[in-house]
């Protein structure tokens, strides 16, 4: 089984609910086994200042699923919390991304592993190593929280300690 951490989440309506609604899909597919779940964190929208606030976490899972299978897995969840196809850079109800898969690299059209963008935000990598501080970019080698120095400025704020997120579900 690979080892996958995959980042949610949410701008629109009930932000914590639809996270908690992301978490019950994603342990009722058989294809996935939930193994750690960050804190919740609030943090403004990137680029688009009017959007709503976002809920975010990172989620650890084991999956049989090949990469392209977990999209198409984890992009089924999305639409079935409300999710609309043209709301890349819009507000919306659950946003899931593939953030690390196994040690890979991979890239195609619709899939880019390690996430094109994970060293960049603040929001993704402090969940990330909350769940695995010594975890490495898999295509440069370094330490993650490396990189986390460099986006420490990026506002963000706890707002659900990681046991009471998921464990509260179970």
């Amino acid at each position: 089984m690979a080892d996958v951490f995959l980042g949610l989440g949410s701008n629109e309506g009930d932000r914590e609910d639809y996270i908690k609604q992301a978490l019950e899909l994603l342990s009722g597919d058989k294809g996935i086994e939930i193994k750690a779940v960050s804190s919740l964190y609030e943090t403004k929208a990137l680029g688009e200042s009017k959007q709503p606030d976002f809920v975010n976490c990172v989620v650890r899972i084991k999956t049989d699923y090949q990469p392209k299978d977990l999209l198409a897995a984890t992009q089924s969840i999305e639409r079935k919390l409300g999710r609309e196809s043209h709301t890349h850079m819009l507000p919306r109800s659950m946003d899931i991304d593939i953030l690390l898969y196994d040690n890979i690299d991979f890239d195609s059209l619709e899939l880019r592993i390690p996430h094109s963008r994970l060293r960049t935000r603040r929001f993704v990598l402090e969940p990330l190593l909350e769940l695995d501080g010594k975890i490495k970019h898999p295509g440069t080698n370094e330490f993650l929280s490396e990189c986390l120095e460099e986006v420490k400025s990026q506002k963000m704020i706890k707002i659900r300690d990681s046991s009471e997120v998921w464990n509260e579900r179970r």
